[in-house]
C-alpha cells in the first residue's frame, strides 16, 4: 500500500508542477513604419508608447496580483508602479530603463510567486533637430519639402511656423515628422526668403528655439547623373 502512495505521488507531482499558474510577459510598441512590434528591448527616439500584456496561463482559482516595475538606470526604487495586468506607459524622457513584472497568485493560504527573469529594457536617445536653409519646391521630387533634416529624433513637444517678410504667418505645423510644401493659399509662394520659427522640447530636456531665414528656390533643379 506505502508503494502505492508513493507511486501516485511520484505521478501527480509532475502534472501539479505543470497545472501552476504563470505569465509570459511581451512588450509591443508601433515602430516607425507603422507597424505592431514585439520586443524585449527598444533603442531608439521618443516619444514611446508601450504596451505590456503579462499574458497569464493556468491560473484558474487563483487570484493574480500584478506588479509592474518601471525602474530608470542608476535609481534602486521604481519611478512608477502599476498594479494592472496589462498596462500602457509613453517613455517621454531620454534615458535607460527596464520594466519588470512581478504576480502574486494567491487562493486562500496558498500563494505563487511569478518574478520576471529577464526584464524589458527601453533606452530612449539624446535629441537631435536641425533644419535645412532652403528648398526647392518644383515638383521635380527632390528636396520639394521643407522639413527638419533627418537624423531628428527624441522630439516630445514640437511647433514650426513660417511667415513671410511682413510678418503673414504662412504655415504652420505640430509634428517633426511633417513639413512645408511651399505653398499657402492654393499656390506656391514666390522665390525668396522666409522667415522660420521653431519651439520644440527634447526627451532629454533640451528646448529648441529656432529662429532662421530660409530660402524658397523655385527655380533650381538638381542634376541627375
Amino acid at each position: 500500500m506505502r508503494n502505492f502512495l508513493f507511486l501516485l505521488l511520484a505521478i501527480l507531482s509532475p502534472l501539479s508542477l505543470l497545472a501552476q499558474p504563470t505569465a509570459a510577459p511581451v512588450m509591443t510598441y508601433i515602430d516607425a513604419d507603422g507597424f505592431e512590434t514585439e520586443e524585449t528591448e527598444y533603442d531608439g527616439s521618443a516619444p514611446l508608447t508601450a504596451t505590456f500584456t503579462a499574458h497569464i496561463s493556468g491560473a484558474d482559482g487563483y487570484t493574480a496580483l500584478c506588479e509592474w516595475r518601471f525602474v530608470k538606470a542608476g535609481e534602486s526604487a521604481p519611478f512608477l508602479t502599476r498594479f494592472d495586468e496589462d498596462t500602457q506607459y509613453t517613455f517621454t524622457q531620454s534615458g535607460s530603463y527596464t520594466v519588470q513584472l512581478l504576480i502574486s497568485f494567491v487562493q486562500g493560504a496558498d500563494t505563487i510567486e511569478y518574478v520576471q527573469d529577464d526584464p524589458f529594457t527601453v533606452n530612449i536617445r539624446e535629441s537631435r533637430l536641425e533644419f535645412p536653409n532652403a528648398f526647392t519646391p518644383n515638383g521635380d521630387g527632390i528636396n520639394d519639402i521643407f522639413k527638419a533634416k533627418d537624423g531628428w529624433q527624441s522630439i516630445v513637444s514640437f511647433h514650426a511656423q513660417v511667415f513671410n517678410r511682413s510678418g503673414r504667418l504662412l504655415y504652420e505645423w505640430r509634428d517633426p515628422a511633417g513639413g512645408w510644401d511651399g505653398r499657402s493659399g492654393g499656390r506656391t509662394v514666390p522665390d525668396g526668403a522666409y522667415y522660420l520659427r521653431v519651439d520644440a522640447r527634447g526627451a532629454d530636456g533640451h528646448h529648441y528655439d529656432i529662429r532662421k531665414t530660409i530660402n524658397v528656390l523655385t527655380g533650381y533643379r538638381e542634376e541627375t547623373r
